[in-house]
């Protein structure tokens, strides 16, 4: 029943950011678009912006399913990116009304959770340190999330394929690569 509340919640959320911005929409707001009271909002979420959080985990969870490998991690950013385009009036007020850095913070995770699955791959057969693992991790993160904040930026404009696409060519076998130079 959990989850299905928090679904309700999230799906509120997304209705209300069709009508206004973040920043003017409020728990009871969102309570009584839900049907219920504010106490089981509370009871799942600390404020708005942890349902904003955990929507946002949520989707690129469901996006991630199973593309977590060397031959999959362009479809899973790819994904990624339909996500967020899929949930347009919700990402642009969130990137509109809170800073550039919170919108970062909720696809740090995502893009590193995909990331560090490639580097489990490719490191099957070497002895790579996981701090040396995380920071390669980390170093691809930031230029896929990079990438993914200016395509927000403009209005999500540019066609995902051709980003991934254009991605991929330059990435190809670097992360391999990278591993290789932190073998032990």
């Amino acid at each position: 029943m959990s989850q299905v509340t928090k679904r309700a919640l999230e799906q509120s959320l997304k209705n209300l950011l069709l009508k206004k911005p973040l920043n003017k929409i409020t728990i009871n707001d969102i309570a009584n678009d839900c049907g219920i009271n504010r106490m089981t909002f509370y009871y799942h979420f600390k404020d708005i912006y942890d349902l904003v959080e955990w929507a946002c985990l949520e989707d690129a969870r469901r996006a991630l399913e199973d593309k977590k490998t060397y031959s999959t991690w362009q479809q899973g950013l790819l994904q990624i990116f339909e996500a967020v385009r899929n949930n347009k009036p919700f990402i642009m007020n969130v990137y509109r009304c809170v800073h550039k850095e919170q919108v970062e913070k909720y696809l740090n995770p995502l893009v590193d959770n995909l990331i560090l699955g490639v580097i489990e791959e490719e490191c099957v057969d070497m002895t790579v340190r996981d701090e040396d693992k995380r920071f390669i991790a980390r170093v691809y993160s930031y230029i896929f999330v990079g990438l993914m904040m200016d395509w927000i930026k403009e209005d999500m404009q540019e066609d995902p394929q051709k980003l991934v696409d254009h991605l991929a060519k330059l990435i190809q076998g670097s992360i391999s690569a990278s591993l290789s130079r932190f073998q032990l």
